[in-house]
């Protein structure tokens, strides 16, 4: 497979790569891709599971234990969950939100799709998020999968990255622009 954007370029482009592989050859990257999406949301969610991806001191053991109890916590498949237990025996799960970030790039690129990394000041609803792909479609020509996460420090508006493009309609930037130019004419 053809990969844009050097995703297999990083260890987490790596790592990624080879779980697309397995998920391809196994025909299940449905299946890996909502699991990596409920792995997501427990980082987000758990502190605990947080703390036990990011931090050194976890021996090998106690991390594989604590993943396969999450896993099967989370309900997620069994390629997802070896691959977790991979990660955690070569103390590599604090690379788990790029991991799962380049996964998702390559699994819309594997269905024809663009992948854009949206950051809203917060949570946007089903509508938002359907008008704001019905935009980003028109703009790029093709479907357009979206990645969102919630940055508060925005106060509002949008970023969007698609590939190496920049959308930022935060008010953040727009102030600090502001705040440049009463500067520079003050």
């Amino acid at each position: 497979m053809e990969l844009s954007g050097g995703i297999q370029a990083s260890l987490s482009g790596r790592y990624a790569f080879a779980l697309f592989e397995l998920a391809q050859e196994s025909k299940a990257i449905e299946a890996v891709e909502a699991s990596l999406a409920a792995v997501r949301d427990a980082l987000t969610q758990s502190d605990d599971f947080r703390m036990l991806t990011t931090s050194p001191l976890v021996a090998r053991e106690s991390a594989v234990k604590a993943v396969q109890a999450v896993a099967d916590e989370i309900g997620i498949d069994g390629t997802t969950k070896n691959f977790l237990c991979v990660l955690a025996e070569n103390h590599r799960l604090a690379q788990l939100p790029a991991i799962i970030r380049a996964f998702r790039a390559l699994a819309a690129q594997h269905r024809g799709e663009t992948t854009a990394e949206v950051a809203s000041a917060h949570p946007l609803s089903d509508d938002q998020v359907d008008a704001l792909k019905q935009q980003l479609r028109t703009r790029v020509g093709r479907d357009v999968n979206v990645d969102l996460t919630v940055d508060p420090e925005l106060l509002g508006g949008l970023v969007v990255r698609i590939g190496s493009q920049r959308i930022d309609s935060s008010i953040r930037t727009r102030l600090n622009a502001l705040a440049h130019v009463m500067k520079v004419g003050g």
